[in-house]
């Protein structure tokens, strides 16, 4: 049975666990400012010296989404604990991939994730030994055709795709994310190799999660949830995110199913 904590508060469950792993964007913040429920949430969780990990699939090295937050106005004792799907993908890439060349699909803002082996990155697609999806072009963002069209010959190569995310909400404009145009590249048959959440990895790369309580905070059924459900941890969800006009027009417990997770807390709005 799925609880409410809108009145009642985050404070009032919090006590039971041990970790908390919270996602940003929908969550801390909307890509343009963040919330001042979310931050009060944080600071709370921080006097209470309880462990949490800011845990984003974000295609990009910590440091970037950590600088990112220190332009929007967060103090560093709550960005200092950011782990990104970028970050996790890093040491595979550098473990597998060292010597081989790339093709690059995502905006120049996420060059930050190959700066250490950037010289391996090539500008014609089909000479590439392997390709790393962060997202998608710039002049390309609106037009999912545009990729599979790129991407029908490439299929024997392999996919590193470092935010499984399909989808995300800046302001009030929706965008699509790396996860959609990794979707295609496998329908049209390639193989993707995916970092962060839902995937059972990015938690123990993270924190130490053994003989802890885990928690988790997000607004994405398909990874927030959906990585909570595959771990075993309990879960709250931010029902005014990604989700909110399917909550508001099929109801929440059809949304849910419809994913087919399990929810044991929500809230509209992180609110201690």
């Amino acid at each position: 049975m799925t609880k409410n904590l809108d009145e009642e508060g985050l404070k009032s469950i919090v006590d039971q666990y041990d970790l908390f792993f919270i996602d940003l964007w929908g969550v801390i913040h909307n890509g343009i400012k963040p919330y001042e429920e979310s931050i009060k949430v944080l600071e709370k969780l921080h006097e209470g010296r309880k462990e949490y990990v800011l845990l984003t699939n974000a295609p990009r090295p910590n440091y970037n989404v950590e600088d990112f937050l220190n332009r929007m106005g967060l103090e560093k004792k709550f960005y200092s604990k950011v782990y990104t799907s970028g970050e996790a993908a890093l040491d595979y890439l550098v473990s597998n991939f060292a010597d081989k060349t790339f093709f690059h699909l995502g905006p120049p803002r996420d060059f930050g994730l190959f700066n250490n082996f950037k010289k391996n990155k090539i500008q014609d697609i089909e000479e590439a030994d392997y390709l790393i999806c962060t997202g998608l072009f710039d002049e390309y963002d609106k037009e999912l055709s545009f990729y599979k069209t790129l991407l029908k010959k490439e299929v024997d190569k392999i996919m590193i795709c470092t935010n499984p995310d399909l989808i995300v909400d800046r302001g009030e404009k929706r965008e699509f994310c790396a996860g959609s145009v990794a979707k295609i590249f496998e329908e049209l048959g390639g193989k993707v190799e995916y970092f962060g959440k839902p995937y059972p990895k990015v938690y123990n790369q993270a924190a130490e999660i053994n003989n802890k309580k885990v928690f988790c905070i997000g607004d994405n059924l398909n990874t927030d949830i959906k990585g909570a459900n595959n771990q075993d941890f309990d879960c709250l969800l931010i029902t005014n995110g990604i989700h909110k006009e399917e909550i508001k027009n099929d109801g929440f417990e059809k949304t849910i199913k419809k994913y087919n997770t399990k929810v044991e807390y929500t809230q509209s709005k992180l609110k201690w």
